[in-house]
């Protein structure tokens, strides 16, 4: 089976990662995509940071019952910080009949030569490449495992729905209504 493995804070997951998810997974060969929510990126410090059982809870509530997305806590019990290629070590032993492609966005492709063993995930695995605001041409876009999915440029930011929450502002259309309703009920971001 094809996986496409979306990391992420997801600190929280919103619509733009929703509509990414799914114009790659209907415009490519991937059975699945699976979420994995990612503890901690070892380039990003955030203190703001929900716990990742919440954060895991939030990706399940967002995609409720869709049959082509799973969410995974696989980084929950690895070393951290996180290196994608140890997931990807874990995963492939844990289901070796699967074939996992790498999505990420375009912005991360001109930093994506520092990460560790990038070149074991280009040839083992590949990238799958959603477009981002502002990216710019890097010498990666040539690469044959490198894959640009033609999708829209989503430029919503946890960060500012984060900021809005706390201010009182509405969120609505930013954050599937499960997603809302459960930051609400669990009062998440108010701090």
């Amino acid at each position: 089976m094809k996986i496409g493995l979306f990391f992420g804070s997801f600190n929280p997951i919103h619509i733009g990662h929703l509509i990414i998810a799914n114009i790659i997974y209907e415009v490519t060969e991937l059975e699945e995509i699976w979420f994995i929510v990612s503890p901690q990126n070892p380039f990003k410090r955030n203190k703001n940071l929900l716990h990742e059982f919440d954060r895991y809870d939030l990706v399940q509530a967002a995609i409720g019952d869709e049959y082509h997305f799973r969410v995974s806590d696989v980084e929950f019990n690895m070393p951290k910080p996180s290196y994608t290629i140890d997931t990807l070590a874990v995963l492939s032993d844990k289901y070796p009949e699967h074939d996992f492609k790498l999505i990420i966005g375009e912005d991360n492709l001109a930093s994506f030569p520092k990460w560790k063993n990038h070149e074991v995930i280009l040839e083992n695995h590949g990238l799958l490449v959603y477009p981002r605001p502002d990216s710019k041409p890097t010498e990666m876009d040539q690469h044959p495992n490198v894959k640009f999915v033609d999708a829209p440029k989503m430029d919503i930011s946890a960060t500012l729905i984060r900021k809005m929450i706390k201010s009182g502002h509405s969120v609505r259309y930013l954050l599937p209504d499960s997603v809302a309703g459960l930051i609400k009920s669990r009062k998440f971001f108010l701090e």
